[in-house]
């Protein structure tokens, strides 16, 4: 069993280290694994196409705390979602609509549980953190879920979107769309420009633009050996065309 974490804290900044702490404190010697801290700040849809991508990387019978939140405090639950045996929580804002949509099995559960203090502002802390490790010590007491038959309130649904939805520190682009949907004849438009495919980077010339499948099975934007973001003014949200 391990947690893996995921939110837009920040890698630089001191709240990654407040959730590690109540994780250390709560399940200690539960692995606890960074996927992302400096996912794109207040994108939920961006963020729930990305968590879609990196689950199926993240082993069965894990626990994935998702905290892109900018609602907190807000009347918006907090939830765990159980999707192909691996637990995910997190707010429901349809951060993690995505993963559920397209997961053969997915159960919604609302979470009762509150611990005994809770700030109005970092629930990533006071209740996804040590919520996630109850879940990963197991079994959880009765009344700490309750089951949402209709799913989430907010839900973003399984379709790709064409949209850029990461810029990592390369300058490549990934964006929602899954690379088996799209032919390799197919050019995309994205920054005024029209990017043919290729396999790798060393199949194109230095410099030069393209598009290939990424390790994630992701659509994805690039140069050989330059930044395709600068050269394209890529940033999230931005609107990608398969012609």
């Amino acid at each position: 069993m391990a947690i893996f974490l995921y939110t837009d804290f920040g890698s630089g900044d001191l709240y990654v280290g407040q959730v590690k702490a109540v994780l250390h404190d709560s399940a200690p010697g539960i692995a606890v694994i960074d996927l992302l801290h400096d996912a794109p700040a207040f994108n939920v849809k961006a963020n729930a196409h990305l968590l879609a991508a990196l689950i199926q990387h993240i082993p069965a019978d894990a626990v994935l705390v998702a905290v892109v939140d900018p609602g907190v405090g807000s009347p918006r639950r907090p939830v765990a979602v159980q999707a192909d045996r691996r637990w995910c929580v997190g707010p429901d804002n349809g951060l993690l609509s995505v993963i559920a949509a397209r997961a053969q099995a997915a159960h919604v559960y609302a979470i009762r549980w509150r611990p005994p203090a809770l700030s109005q502002s970092f629930h990533g802390r006071d209740l996804f953190a040590p919520f996630a490790a109850m879940l990963a010590k197991g079994p959880l007491p009765d009344d700490a879920v309750e089951a949402q038959p209709t799913g989430f309130e907010i839900s973003l649904g399984g379709k790709d979107v064409p949209e850029i939805i990461y810029v990592d520190h390369f300058g490549n682009a990934m964006t929602g769309l899954r690379a088996s949907s799209v032919g390799r004849e197919r050019r995309l438009a994205v920054g005024g420009r029209r990017l043919a495919y290729a396999r790798v980077y060393s199949d194109v010339k230095a410099g030069e633009l393209f598009w290939y499948e990424n390790s994630l099975g992701l659509v994805e934007v690039a140069a050989n050996g330059d930044s395709a973001a600068k050269a394209l003014g890529a940033r999230i949200g931005q609107t990608v065309i398969v012609e």
